[in-house]
C-alpha cells in the first residue's frame, strides 16, 4: 500500500495496490499545470484509492486536446493529488507520484510527449519513451490491461 497527501495535511489517501502504468509526460500543458519540468502520473483504478482525510475539491480544467480533465485539489492548500481525464473518466485516478509520502516506489514506465520536452532533461535509456502517446495494447503488461477494461467508461 502507498500513501499520500496534499502539502498542508488537509488530504491524506492510499493506493491499495501498485498502479496499473505509470507516466512521466512531459506535454507542455503538463509543464504549465505543474509549474515544473514534467508530470508524473501513477493510473490506477479509483476504487483502489481510499481517501483517509479531508475531501478533495474537484476543479474541472481545460487541456489542449479540448477534453476537459478533473483535478482533485485539496480545498485548503490548493495542491492538486489526482486527475480523472475524459478517457478513464471518474474510473481511473492518475495519482500525482510526487504527491505520494515515498515517489520513488513508483517509477515512470514511459515517457511521453517527449517531443515537448525541456531541451536540459535527459531520459534514462532502461525507460521506455514516446514522442506523443503510444498504444497501451503495445506497452502495457497483459494484467494492466484487463484491470483497465474492468474499468472502462461504459
Amino acid at each position: 500500500m502507498f500513501e499520500g497527501g496534499c502539502v498542508c495535511g488537509e488530504i491524506r489517501y492510499q493506493m491499495v495496490s501498485r498502479p496499473m502504468f505509470v507516466h512521466c509526460c512531459h506535454c507542455s500543458s503538463c509543464q504549465r499545470e505543474s509549474g515544473s519540468a514534467f508530470v508524473i502520473n501513477a493510473l490506477i483504478e479509483a476504487d483502489r484509492v481510499k481517501i483517509l482525510q479531508g475531501s478533495p475539491e474537484i476543479i474541472d480544467t481545460p487541456t489542449a486536446s479540448g477534453k476537459d480533465q478533473k483535478i482533485a485539489r485539496c480545498p485548503e492548500c490548493h495542491i492538486a493529488v489526482w486527475s480523472n481525464y475524459s478517457k478513464g473518466g471518474k474510473n481511473i485516478n492518475f495519482i500525482r507520484v510526487g504527491t505520494l509520502d515515498d515517489p520513488n516506489q513508483i517509477p515512470p514506465d514511459i515517457h511521453i510527449f517527449t517531443s515537448t520536452k525541456l531541451s536540459w532533461v535527459t531520459l534514462p535509456s532502461a525507460t521506455p519513451a514516446a514522442a506523443e502517446f503510444y498504444s497501451a495494447r503495445e506497452i502495457w503488461p497483459q494484467e494492466s490491461l484487463s484491470r483497465a477494461r474492468a474499468n472502462a467508461v461504459k
